[in-house]
């Protein structure tokens, strides 16, 4: 807390001034580029390793950067949460794009390798299930060979997560662009999905032009 109470005093002497015309406009209205799902991880923050400035992200954040699948009706069999923060980023605010961003060394996915019946907190053990097919994927041979099992659970998570979103009615109205992020801690670098390659790669300026490509058309 000390820390944290001290950046506070440290923003209002030092930033505060530098952000004014940016607040002066957020508090009339945000229009954010995109909902952003990430883990709740303190590592993995976006305003660092993608520069983002306040009012770019809608932001939802939980252990392993989870959705929840939605049944039939395209409403979602478990959070609400997570559910509203969809339907408010998509219809209110209309963003045209969804990243989800899994990271390298998730306590969520070590867990789930080891066994999600072994972990002694019930709320936990339960969310943890959002995560049990890409666990299954893992155990048929899926994910980066290269790579621990639980970063390749958490890369195979991130794509799982995708699929859900595409459960949920908004998302199969709105047809947002869909984005799989995986954020390697160690290297401090940012990878994505290329479907043309089947694998994430590290978004360096090739890779970000082909994603800019792709998305503008």
């Amino acid at each position: 807390m000390r820390k944290l109470v001290q950046g506070i005093v440290d923003f209002r002497r030092k930033r505060r001034p530098d952000y004014a015309g940016t607040f002066s406009r957020l508090a009339l209205r945000q229009k954010p580029d995109a909902l952003y799902i990430a883990c709740s991880d303190s590592r993995v923050q976006a305003n660092v390793f993608a520069s983002t400035e306040p009012g770019d992200l809608f932001v939802v954040r939980n252990p392993g950067n989870l959705v929840s699948p939605a049944g039939p009706d395209g409403r979602s069999v478990a959070d609400e949460s997570e559910a509203a923060a969809i339907e408010f980023a998509l219809d209110v605010l209309e963003v045209r794009d969804i990243i989800v961003c899994g990271h390298s060394s998730c306590g969520v996915m070590a867990a789930l390798v080891d066994g999600r019946e072994n972990v002694r907190w019930p709320h936990l053990r339960s969310w943890m299930r959002h995560a049990d097919t890409a666990l299954e994927r893992l155990r048929q041979g899926e994910g980066d060979p290269e790579r621990p099992p639980q970063d390749r659970l958490s890369q195979l998570n991130v794509l799982l997560q995708l699929e859900h979103l595409r459960s949920y009615e908004p998302v199969r109205r709105r047809a947002p662009a869909l984005h799989a992020w995986w954020f390697e801690i160690g290297a401090a670098e940012v990878h994505a999905w290329e479907p043309g390659a089947g694998g994430f790669r590290a978004i360096d300026e090739d890779h970000a032009a082909r994603i800019l490509q792709r998305i503008a058309r």
